[in-house]
């Protein structure tokens, strides 16, 4: 197990939850990350990371599969002007690399969002630290364990 997905399982346990992790084989996209998972594609949890212009420091986005995050959105609801991260910024704060980015099991805390679509199901899926990893979680787990804000940025 990567060290990675090591820290995902474990924040998920002192969490009082299953560390339920599911390999995706080759699944690149969340279309393709639902289709093995058995669930629509706004169950998937896509973590997309800005770059906080003013504070410098990395924005976490957890949106449903479907949906967009729209950049000037994102902006308005983080409070400040959000541009592209780069991987070392998502590597140094996150402890990810791109692609399997969790939405637990940072390395440093971040601030987070999070779409309200994802809060219409039962059960989402997100990364477990790897590109080719996801597990299931509650939404409201997975809120409680962010302590993402709940806002609309996304575009259909």
């Amino acid at each position: 197990m990567s060290k990675s997905m090591a820290r995902v399982t474990r924040a998920l346990q002192d969490a009082g939850l299953p560390a339920d992790i599911h390999a995706l084989g080759e699944a690149r996209t969340a279309a393709q990350a639902a289709a093995v998972a058995g669930c629509a594609l706004d169950q998937i949890a896509k973590s997309i990371i800005f770059a906080g212009q003013d504070s410098g420091q990395a924005v976490l986005f957890l949106t449903a599969g479907g949906n967009q995050v729209d950049s000037a959105l994102a902006s308005v609801v983080a409070c400040e002007a959000l541009g592209k991260a780069n991987a070392a910024l998502i590597r140094a704060q996150t402890g990810f690399a791109i692609g399997g980015v969790a939405p637990v099991g940072h390395l440093h805390p971040i601030r987070a969002f999070l779409d309200p679509r994802l809060m219409e199901f039962d059960v989402i899926w997100a990364a477990a630290g790897t590109p080719h990893h996801i597990f299931p979680i509650a939404p409201a787990d997975l809120h409680r364990l962010t302590g993402a804000q709940i806002a609309d940025f996304t575009s259909k």
